[in-house]
């Protein structure tokens, strides 16, 4: 299945649970995104789709300002993974792809009950 879309993430990090949304597409053959959160949107670099596996890295101003490294699987319409900030712990983080199908106890996409 296709990594394109647009996302929303949620990133647990020692000072607390961070929404994001991003948004992933291709240009002339190229994936390439962006990220909105906390006020701002930024540009992803080096994003790169490998399987059902993706990176990516971004630079944020707020919180803090931070180079961040992304790591994670996607699974149909959901996905999981760590977010890396240099020396810092990595972070857990989930995500559900708009416009999928909602489970019955609307916690992501049906039958992924627990990963976002």
């Amino acid at each position: 299945m296709s990594v394109e879309g647009t996302w929303d993430l949620s990133i647990s990090t020692p000072v607390g649970r961070i929404k994001a949304v991003v948004t992933l597409h291709r240009v002339d053959g190229v994936l390439t995104g962006t990220a909105e959160g906390a006020g701002q949107e930024v540009a992803l670099s080096e994003v790169v789709a490998d399987g059902d596996r993706v990176t990516w890295k971004q630079a944020v101003t707020r919180p803090l300002r931070l180079n961040l490294a992304f790591d994670v699987t996607v699974d149909g319409d959901a996905l999981h993974g760590v977010s890396r900030a240099g020396r810092l712990p990595s972070s857990r983080v989930t995500g559900v792809r708009r416009g999928a199908p909602v489970s019955p106890a609307g916690d992501g996409p049906a039958g992924t009950a627990g990963t976002a």
